[in-house]
């Protein structure tokens, strides 16, 4: 009697483990496909919240803040209004450092993030802020690459980061041309850890090598 007890308790923890786990991946799947349009949606805030709720009920998941991080700092870059890139870079971290609480560390995704969240506050004031914000943009993308020589995030943004530096500092069209061509060629051979990992970015690679035909 008490092993056909502990079976039927068994059968129903590991139904009701794998309904929370439908729920899960399938709330992600939804929010991931609309972020892949969120610049020309507009949406980033409202997604990044979508996000945000999924971590507070997914309190072992790190890639719910993730996403709510890349869809704030998203919305920081887009906004016309420099006045607001601090506070929404600030929100960005915010939501960065839950991510890595969950995982313990961070990793090569995490740090293409703070590269972004680093690069949207020198956004602010490039000309005063580019030796410090601008150096920690170019330190936390060479570090992601390290941690993954596959991944092509921090290789894109080094390169858009190049394209957007004057030439007198080493930066230029012609410097960054190999840097997004090396990232092309890592996004047709990434392959994501999950079906939830980040691949977005390949877009950003398509828009900038048009500017050299």
């Amino acid at each position: 009697m008490k092993k056909l007890i502990f079976l039927v308790v068994s059968i129903l923890f590991v139904a009701t483990t794998f309904a929370q786990s439908e729920k899960y991946l399938n709330a992600m799947k939804q929010n991931i496909a609309q972020a892949d349009s969120i610049m020309q949606k507009g949406n980033a805030v409202e997604l990044a919240n979508n996000f945000a709720r999924i971590g507070e009920a997914e309190k072992d998941k790190w890639l719910p803040y993730y996403y709510a991080a890349y869809c704030t700092i998203s919305q920081a870059f887009s906004d016309q209004d420099n006045s607001k890139k601090d506070a929404l870079a600030d929100k960005a971290s915010d939501y960065l450092a839950k991510a890595e609480a969950v995982l313990g560390k961070d990793n090569s995704e995490t740090n293409v993030i703070k590269s972004m969240i680093a690069t949207t506050h020198m956004m602010v004031d490039p000309q005063s802020r580019f030796m410090s914000y601008g150096a920690k943009a170019t330190e936390y993308a060479k570090k992601a690459e390290m941690q993954d020589s596959t991944n092509p995030r921090p290789v894109l943004l080094i390169a858009q980061n190049a394209f957007y530096t004057p030439e007198a500092f080493g930066g230029g069209k012609a410097a960054a041309k190999p840097m997004f061509e090396k990232a092309g060629q890592l996004y047709d051979s990434f392959k994501p850890e999950t079906e939830l990992s980040p691949v977005w970015g390949k877009s950003n690679v398509t828009y900038f090598l048009a500017q050299y035909k």
